[in-house]
């Protein structure tokens, strides 16, 4: 099946069925986040993988009541950055260098720059660039999850900051952007699993320039 055919069998699953997903799919999911491209290569954000029913059940309420976080196989929650220092920055080139063979410094120049630029920034501007990279893994992990015939519930509703402090991510410098949830659709209780996917038409999605 292709990628097209893939996205046009997700959707937004609103009530699963508590099915296990096999770890395998859920390395597959979490890996084609990992592979996402991010501005400098800088890969700003982390995933936090959670199967543990006390755990979901306590994160259920942060979430507005969603049933899908109790009834999903797994949640994961997507984290970016609160700021980028240097020793992160520096971390992120140090390895480029050693894995891809470059000599000690070879991106000082480009990674000086890059630093001076984010020193200008607040962190709240650094954190809100970090969740746009996250972001980018987070719809590759959709795309894979669809691939996997795994179905998948993106969710922003949630209370951040209340999951920030129950996962404790403050310890790792990261801050909470969005929530999947994984699992199996419960076709006959989910109101939308048969309704018709609806999309902009493509003459209303792309705007050709080519032309004018």
């Amino acid at each position: 099946m292709s990628l097209l055919q893939d996205l046009q069998w997700r959707y937004a699953t609103k009530k699963m069925n508590g099915q296990a997903v096999a770890q395998e799919k859920v390395d597959y999911i979490v890996e084609a986040a990992r592979l996402a491209p991010t501005s400098s290569g800088l890969h700003p954000f982390k995933v936090v993988e959670i199967s543990d029913p006390e755990l979901k059940a306590k994160i259920q309420p942060i979430a507005y009541g969603q049933s899908q976080i109790v009834d999903a196989s797994h949640v994961l929650v997507f984290a970016a950055y609160d700021e980028y220092t240097k020793e992160r920055v520096d971390s992120v080139f140090a390895q480029q260098e050693k894995e891809r063979n470059l000599p000690q410094g070879f991106a000082d120049d480009y990674k000086n720059q890059l630093f001076s630029n984010f020193q200008q920034q607040s962190k709240e501007q650094h954190f809100q660039h970090a969740a746009r990279q996250a972001y980018i893994g987070f719809g590759l992990a959709i795309a894979a999850a669809a691939e996997q015939k795994v179905d998948a519930t993106p969710m922003e509703g949630f209370n951040n900051v209340a999951l920030d402090e129950l996962l404790e991510l403050d310890k790792w410098g990261l801050k909470s952007v969005t929530i999947l949830a994984l699992g199996y659709r419960d076709s006959e209780n989910d109101w939308l699993a048969n309704l018709k996917k609806v999309r902009l038409a493509k003459e209303d999605f792309v705007l050709d320039l080519s032309s004018n």
